[in-house]
């Protein structure tokens, strides 16, 4: 059975060295993989992501597929960031640059510059879209579906459906984030009848976020698309300054407490684009072998 070798990089996101933050593998040039290839690869190599990347042909250009362990995903916001700091590691000495990423539903573009032994990115995730909020009267609904009581959500803020390429519905609370976890069987559809993808339990008082698969089994340690829709909710209900960076924290419940730095752009009834960055730590490198699609 012939198996194509595939070179890798191991690097930790929104974290300054490795060992912490949100780990990712990231394959170059891997144009010639078949999605159900990349896929198992995704699942074997059991990151919450995997990216694959291949040339355009056009300069600092590059196509590219992300998996997480359940199916192909349209954005994300750590393996783009990952992935921009391996292009900058593997095919630069500038200190910095700029990417152009082409993704299955959006093109973005990530900056990347060197800080010590590492990099730092920042991913420009565009427009938000406010999709809409959750109807007061179901807010006991969510919360209940999460493990928490209606009471511990924040007082006047809405759950709020949210978008930069993935949609989110952002639950606020004060607080009480170490009692949250999906409880809710259905929880996906319980989602999809607001029109959302994923939640985002943000803290708005701590500046903390949590986010887990929808079946609740397996939590994210750093979510950068998540992070971006959190970044522009927080912007637009004022509780950060339009314009200013900002500290976003995640992690800290599995023990990779991870640094996602986001800031908004323009004004509160029309936020014109949304940056979130990191540091990129490299942790290694190594062979895979890929057996043909037709053995899989």
């Amino acid at each position: 059975m012939d198996a194509t070798q595939l070179t890798y990089h191991h690097v930790d996101v929104f974290a300054p060295s490795p060992f912490s933050g949100n780990s990712l593998a990231v394959f170059l040039n891997e144009g010639s993989l078949h999605g159900n290839q990349m896929f198992r690869i995704t699942q074997e190599m059991r990151h919450f992501e995997s990216i694959f990347l291949s040339p355009t042909g056009e300069p600092d250009t590059f196509d590219a597929k992300v998996f997480d362990l359940i199916e192909e995903l349209d954005f994300a916001g750590h393996p783009l960031l990952g992935a921009a700091g391996v292009l900058h590691f593997c095919l630069s000495t500038s200190e910095e640059m700029e990417w152009t990423i082409r993704l299955r539903a959006k093109t973005v573009k990530v900056k990347t510059e060197r800080k010590g032994n590492g990099l730092r990115a920042l991913l420009d995730q565009g427009r938000p879209e406010f999709l809409g909020e959750v109807p007061f009267a179901r807010r006991k609904e969510f919360a209940s579906a999460l493990n928490l009581s209606a009471d511990q959500l924040s007082n006047g803020l809405p759950l709020e459906v949210v978008s930069t390429g993935l949609r989110y519905l952002i639950v606020p609370v004060e607080g009480n984030l170490e009692q949250a976890r999906i409880v809710r069987r259905d929880f996906e559809k319980l989602l999809q009848s607001v029109n959302a993808q994923f939640a985002y339990l943000l803290d708005v008082q701590a500046l903390e976020g949590r986010h887990w698969n929808n079946d609740g089994v397996m939590e994210d340690i750093a979510t950068g698309s998540g992070a971006g829709t959190a970044g522009a909710y927080l912007a637009k209900h004022s509780r950060v300054p339009m314009g200013k960076e900002f500290t976003l924290r995640q992690g800290r419940f599995l023990g990779r407490p991870s640094e996602i730095r986001v800031r908004s752009e323009g004004t509160q009834t029309e936020i014109a684009r949304v940056l979130v960055g990191g540091d990129v730590a490299f942790v290694g490198r190594g062979i895979l072998d890929a057996v043909p699609e037709a053995n899989i």
